[in-house]
């Protein structure tokens, strides 16, 4: 759990989304699962393609302004 707290960097680059994580894998499970569900946004908000969640495996964040659909 403290891995987390090491790791807490990311950021953008062009259109690419950049996160630091840690080195050993059930760390790096522990600070996916963290953020997975601000990845749909962190795409949008770096004008990505719009991403599909499936809400029993994981509750995607998005505001209310954020988009809700495929873009053309």
């Amino acid at each position: 759990p403290t891995a987390i707290l090491s790791r807490q960097t990311a950021g953008i680059r062009g259109k690419s989304l950049i996160l630091n994580l840690p080195g050993k894998p059930s760390a790096i499970d522990d600070c996916l699962n963290a953020v997975f569900p601000a990845m749909p946004y962190c795409i949008d908000l770096i004008d990505g393609a719009y991403l599909e969640s499936d809400p029993e495996a994981c509750k995607a964040f998005r505001p209310a302004h954020a988009q809700t659909s495929v873009k053309a």
